[in-house]
C-alpha cells in the first residue's frame, strides 16, 4: 500500500502532492514501484496535528481518488475517519476505506456496508491531539487486541463481511517506542486472535527515527523496510509505505526465504 498524502501538514511529505496532477504522478509512479493500491490521505494524523473538517478532508482527497480511478488501472484506498469523506470518496471510486480510528465515527460502518468496499481497521486511542497521552495498557498486545476485537465487532453488527476488512494495530498511535516494537514482534498473537490479515504501517515513524539515533522522517526508509521485514516474518501480510520500491524489493526476497520450511538437522 502506497502512502499518498494530500496534505500541508503531513510529518515526511506534506505539502507534495496537493495538486491532483501531481498526486496521479506520484500514484503512477508507485504503481511502477510494485505498490498494489494506493492509499489516499487528506488530514495529517501525526501526534499533534489539527484537526481537520469534513469539507476541508473531502476537498483535497476526491478529486484524487477520482482522477487516479479514472486514469490508472490501480485501487484506491482512502484514509479517513470521517463517514462523510468516506461516502463523497467511494462515490468518487475508492476501493478500500482506511479507518484509523477503528469506526470511531457511528456513521462510517453504515456508509460502508452497502458499498461493497475493504475496510481496514486501525487500533487508535483518543484523537491525534491526545493520543500520545494514552499509552498505559495492562499488556498492549492483549490490550489492542482487545480494542480492535471491538472494532470488528461493530463491522459485524453492521452487516460488513469479514473477509472485507483487514486489521491494523496502529503503529505510533497511542503507543510508546518499546510499545511499537513488542506489537510488531507480536503480530502472529494478535492474527491468531482476532482471525484476519494484518496491516503493518511503520513507514518513517519516530520510534524508528529514535532507534537510529534521531535521524530525519526522510531519512527512515532503511529502517521502515527491517520494520517491515519484521513484520512479515511475524504474521503481518500488508505494508503501508512511502518508499514502495525499497520495500516491495525487500518483502519479495524476505517471502521467497521464509515460506520455505526450514529443514531439521
Amino acid at each position: 500500500m502506497g502512502i499518498l498524502n494530500v496534505t500541508p501538514d503531513s510529518f515526511s511529505d506534506g505539502g507534495r502532492f496537493l495538486d491532483p496532477a501531481r498526486a496521479v504522478e506520484q500514484a503512477r509512479r508507485m504503481a511502477r514501484e510494485g505498490a498494489d493500491l494506493v492509499d489516499v490521505g487528506g488530514e495529517s494524523t501525526r501526534p499533534g496535528a489539527p484537526a481537520v473538517s469534513a469539507d476541508e478532508e473531502a476537498a483535497r482527497v476526491v478529486p484524487v481518488v477520482r482522477a487516479i480511478h479514472d486514469v490508472l488501472d490501480l485501487p484506491v484506498s482512502v484514509d479517513t475517519r470521517k463517514a462523510a469523506v468516506a461516502r463523497e470518496a467511494l462515490a468518487a471510486g475508492a476501493d478500500v476505506v482506511n479507518d484509523v480510528s477503528g469506526l470511531g465515527d457511528a456513521e462510517m460502518a453504515r456508509v460502508v456496508a452497502p458499498s461493497g468496499a475493504g475496510l481496514v481497521l486501525m487500533h487508535m486511542r483518543g484523537t491525534p491531539q491526545t493520543m500520545q497521552r494514552l499509552t498505559d495498557y495492562g499488556d498492549v498486545v492483549d490490550d489492542v487486541a482487545a480494542e480492535l476485537a471491538e472494532s470488528l465487532a461493530r463491522a459485524d453488527a453492521a452487516g460488513i463481511a469479514r473477509d472485507r476488512v483487514v486489521l491494523d494495530p496502529g503503529i505510533g498511535f497511542a503507543k510508546t517506542a518499546e510499545q511499537n516494537l513488542e506489537l510488531i514482534a507480536s503480530l502472529e498473537r494478535i492474527q491468531a486472535r482476532l482471525g484476519r490479515p494484518l496491516l503493518l504501517g511503520a513507514s518513517r515513524k519516530s520510534f524508528i527515527g529514535a532507534l537510529l539515533g534521531g535521524v530525519a522522517a526522510r531519512a527512515r526508509d532503511a529502517g521502515t523496510v527491517g520494520a517491515c521485514v519484521a513484520g512479515l516474518a511475524r504474521g503481518a501480510r500488508l505494508f503501508r509505505v512511502h518508499d514502495v520500491r525499497g520495500a516491495r524489493h525487500a518483502l519479495d526476497v524476505a517471502w521467497s526465504v521464509l515460506r520455505i520450511p526450514a529443514r531439521a538437522p
